[in-house]
């Protein structure tokens, strides 16, 4: 039965697709004078298209950041800093005060995590650009804003977000000396974990203020009182740095490759940890 049907219906559809094709044709030739633009850009050469759809997305991408950046501002009170395209099509990377984040075109979603990049082994794309903020933040702190262990053989530097209560960095800062004998200079910046207007920040700017700032920096770690001085400084702004770079905890180091280890790491580990970068 299935078999004496097929012939007959297959007639009867290529009968209906021949009549449409027909009136189709008999239509367009009947009003060739009022085509309408979807006929017209049909009709435009191949190569021409691509260089008017560019020009379009371009425009809107500007447009669309920008309004995407006044989203962030205004509704969620973020800084951004930055803003342009990630390695995933179609989400923006967003650099901002409270950190690095990813977001669609119209900023309705915001993403906090991780990019890795499957065909390249696993390549952690954020820490990639998280460690090149990371590299140009540091660049600018001169020596004067920052509180210097220097080693006197130096083969490596590393940066270390410190706080004067944190147990862990006292630990480390004990050890100094074994850091430097190994050729490692340590670079000390502020990182008060509670944050600004907190007592602890505030012994830190005594402590960065001292007129001998290492004694002082030493003597806080030990639980020594510290002298109420003030100055210029830039306390806040290690703060704010290490916020935006990933920073959540102390102590954290920065090594020479912008990468972040984030906890304590005795000398001799660091040691070789540095020498296979």
């Amino acid at each position: 039965m299935k078999n004496w049907i097929k012939p007959p219906l297959i007639l009867v559809t290529l009968s209906i697709a021949a009549a449409s094709t027909y009136a189709m044709m008999q239509d367009k030739q009947n009003s060739s004078d009022s085509q309408d633009s979807a006929n017209v850009i049909v009709e435009q050469p191949a190569e021409m298209m691509p260089k008017v759809d560019s020009q379009v997305n371009a425009a809107s991408a500007s447009t669309d950041y920008a309004q995407t950046k006044q989203k962030l501002e205004n509704v969620l009170g973020l800084k951004v800093l930055a803003i342009g395209d990630s390695p995933i099509p179609n989400l923006a990377q967003v650099s901002t005060n409270q950190g690095l984040f990813y977001t669609g075109e119209n900023g309705k979603y915001l993403v906090s995590g991780r990019i890795f990049n499957v065909d390249a082994g696993m390549r952690n794309e954020t820490d990639i650009k998280l460690s090149e903020l990371r590299l140009e933040g540091v660049s600018d702190f001169s020596d004067e804003d920052v509180i210097e262990f220097k080693a006197k053989d130096e083969k490596y530097v590393i940066n270390v977000f410190t706080d004067i209560t944190c147990g862990y960095c006292r630990k480390l800062h004990r050890e100094i000396d074994d850091y430097n004998d190994k050729g490692i200079t340590v670079r000390y910046l502020a990182y008060p974990r509670g944050g600004l207007n907190t007592q602890t920040y505030y012994d830190m700017v005594a402590v960065w203020c001292a007129d001998d700032k290492q004694s002082a920096l030493t003597a806080a770690k030990t639980g020594a009182d510290v002298n109420g001085s003030t100055c210029s400084n830039k306390v806040a702004d290690e703060y704010a740095f290490g916020t935006r770079v990933g920073v959540n905890g102390t102590p954290n180091i920065i090594l020479p490759d912008g990468s972040l280890v984030g906890g304590y790491m005795p000398a001799d580990a660091l040691l070789q940890k540095l020498s296979q970068i």
